[in-house]
């Protein structure tokens, strides 16, 4: 998405000027309206109707091409007037050059080419503050497996050898699960961390932890959210094959999208609020 949006905005093209690049989409937009009337028609009158609207279109246009030549000239002739004298006095008030807008522009490039992908080592920190999470979460698991397996005759009658030994069995396949699960945590921990090569191991509550649990917590939200905004394309070009384009389905998944984007962005924004108190 960065290098599409880098490449192909019209800000970054020469010769696009105020154009909005929307030609395109405001002649489907126009012809869109012949699928109502089309859909159960004859292939010979679809051919027809769609050849008359688009007739009636370029009549139109060309009737309307001298006022729109004209008006689009005099816009260009004061966006020139009014952009010239603005830039002139940024350019004497900051002590900018031509070169040094074309600097910007080659950094500006640079930065966007550099949004791709995460550095790797940023990667690494961030998947550090999941291992960490995830240590702290199988520790728990160990105590409360240990917990229960001090506790588990006390609620068998004395003498009952049978659930004593089901007792005794089951508290000792949690507690062996637990702490297998806990050694691989920690042997995990312990080498994302020696890649990361820190002089003090990362603790939970510390300055570096809260810094990454915010990433952490952003990559997951634009993850998930490209995962949702997927799926919803999937399912309006399923319609589309369908012939259900246009009846209102497309229009109640599009509302179903933005209440799920708006849900997860109250979720997300509770987060923040309760990892900002903790900071």
């Amino acid at each position: 998405m960065v290098g599409a949006f880098r490449d192909w905005h019209p800000m970054y093209i020469d010769g696009t000027g105020h154009t909005e690049g929307e030609g395109c989409e405001h002649v489907f937009s126009a012809s869109n309206e012949l699928a109502r009337s089309t859909r159960h028609a004859s292939v010979f009158h679809r051919h027809q109707t769609i050849e008359e609207h688009f007739a009636f279109w370029d009549a139109d246009k060309y009737a309307a091409l001298s006022n729109f030549l004209r008006n689009h000239y005099r816009e260009a002739l004061t966006s020139i007037h009014t952009l010239t004298a603005e830039l002139l006095a940024l350019t004497d008030n900051l002590g900018l050059t031509d070169a040094d807008f074309i600097k910007f522009h080659s950094e500006e490039r640079l930065y966007l080419d550099s949004l791709k992908t995460p550095p790797p080592k940023e990667l690494l920190q961030i998947h550090n503050v999941e291992v960490l999470d995830e240590l702290a979460e199988r520790q728990s698991e160990w105590n409360l497996a240990r917990e229960a397996g001090n506790q588990a005759l006390t609620t068998i009658p004395i003498g009952d050898l049978n659930q004593i030994s089901a007792a005794l069995s089951q508290a000792r396949i949690r507690v062996d699960s637990a702490y297998g699960k806990l050694q691989n945590a920690e042997a995990l921990t312990a080498h994302v961390e020696m890649q990361l090569q820190v002089e003090e191991w990362w603790a939970i509550g510390d300055d570096m932890y809260n810094k990454y649990k915010q990433e952490t917590s952003l990559r997951q939200y634009c993850i998930a959210l490209d995962e949702l905004e997927c799926l919803v394309v999937m399912r309006l070009f399923e319609l589309s094959k369908l012939s259900l384009s246009g009846t209102g389905m497309d229009v109640i998944y599009f509302y179903l999208f933005l209440i799920l984007i708006l849900a997860r962005l109250q979720t997300m924004s509770a987060n923040w609020q309760g990892l900002a108190t903790t900071l």
